[in-house]
């Protein structure tokens, strides 16, 4: 298994203060896409970074290569809408990770 960052970056730097009602619901669609593989346990985390000089999204993947890494990323519903999203996906050579969230 090989392991990989997933920055999700906003149509723009405002995003999650001023959303239209038409980009929650796409949100919603993107929260329960991720939360499917968070459950399948090929996501390790995923959520929003408030970031000073603007907010993104973060996933941590467990995949097989870069190609699966890709088609997550290339599948979830705000990329397939061309909402202005746009996706970075960075391989991670090596983590060092708890082994229980409790």
């Amino acid at each position: 298994m090989a392991y990989y960052l997933l920055k999700l970056l906003p149509p723009r730097p405002t995003f999650p203060f001023d959303m239209t009602d038409t980009e929650r619901e796409l949100m919603q669609k993107h929260s329960e896409y991720w939360q499917m593989f968070t459950d399948k346990g090929i996501v390790i985390v995923v959520g929003p970074v408030l970031d000073p000089d603007g907010p993104w999204g973060v996933g941590i993947l467990e995949v097989d290569d870069d190609n699966a890494a890709q088609t997550l990323a290339d599948n979830d519903p705000v990329i397939k809408a061309n909402a202005g999203f746009r996706s970075v996906i960075m391989p991670m050579p090596s983590i060092i990770i708890r082994k229980s969230a409790a």
